[in-house]
């Protein structure tokens, strides 16, 4: 049996009351409330999940720091993606005192929650991508298909930044559709430096939430990013929109299984861990 450590890439916290005017909205009852280590421990036990990266979904300094006391206090954290205004004029510095702590691994602008599909396209955010790059951290893009033309261009102006796309940029599963999101995609898999997330797929799919309708957008994912590049993640809670955790895990595994089924063990391990471990610099702390 493989010993490999298992890692979610991909999951959140957050307490309702920091929340007062932000997503998730009362009608999304299954995550209108809050949702704290405790409430994932079990899950993650169950699962056999090691560790995880704890990512931001509020764009805060204060829910950053928030974020990273929550990893200092639970040992299964073992790393976070922040947020700082990489727009900011002092934003290398903000950059430079969030990054003290050992347990920030990247930081996200919420590119899908902003007016302007091209904000990435800014030069406005190359001083804080620069930073970003000195002090070893990802940037996770969270994005959909409008968005990945902007940043495949951020992308080729900063290949010294090590880049992960969240969630796949969110296909569009429910219709069915793969273009233009696969052609953009292979252009942005094109640059060795950017990475894929398989993760928050169930959410996107709406009903069509079977691991039939899931495939081609997997397939497409592993042909372009492969085993080296792609890794996995529950996107819990947000999770709880669509599925459970451990059903989400192991409909990845079968996922997996059938798209390559000549699949070695170290592919398997890298895509369920070690991908997330060398891309984020993760320590695990057992």
């Amino acid at each position: 049996m493989s010993t490999s450590l298992r890692v979610d890439a991909h999951q959140h916290f957050w307490c309702l009351a920091d929340r007062q005017g932000q997503w998730p909205p009362a009608e999304l009852a299954a995550i209108h409330r809050d949702f704290l280590p405790a409430d994932l421990e079990p899950l993650r036990q169950h699962a056999g999940i090691d560790g995880t990266v704890l990512v931001q979904s509020l764009p805060s300094e204060n829910d950053t720091r928030w974020l990273l006391d929550l990893a200092d206090q639970h040992r299964f954290v073992w790393g976070v993606v922040g947020w700082v205004d990489l727009k900011a004029p002092d934003a290398p510095e903000r950059i430079a005192a969030l990054a003290t702590r050992s347990k920030l691994k990247g930081l996200r602008p919420m590119l899908q929650d902003l007016r302007d599909d091209g904000w990435i396209a800014d030069a406005a955010v190359d001083a804080g991508a620069r930073a970003m790059a000195q002090h070893g951290l990802v940037f996770d893009a969270l994005v959909l298909t409008r968005h990945l033309e902007a940043l495949h261009g951020f992308a080729a102006r900063h290949r010294e930044l090590r880049i992960v796309i969240d969630h796949g940029a969110k296909p569009p599963i429910a219709t069915g559709e793969l273009e233009p999101w696969r052609s953009r995609m292979a252009a942005l898999a094109a640059l060795p430096h950017v990475s894929c997330k398989v993760s928050g797929l169930l959410t996107e799919a709406g009903p069509r939430r079977s691991a039939q309708a899931l495939r081609p957008y997997v397939q497409a994912l592993w042909d372009l990013f492969g085993p080296r590049r792609l890794l996995w993640g529950s996107d819990w809670p947000v999770l709880r929109l669509a599925g459970d955790y451990q059903a989400w895990l192991e409909m990845s595994q079968a996922l997996f299984a059938t798209i390559d089924p000549a699949m070695s063990d170290a592919d398997r391990a890298d895509l369920f861990g070690a991908n997330a471990m060398r891309l984020y610099g993760l320590r695990a702390a057992l």
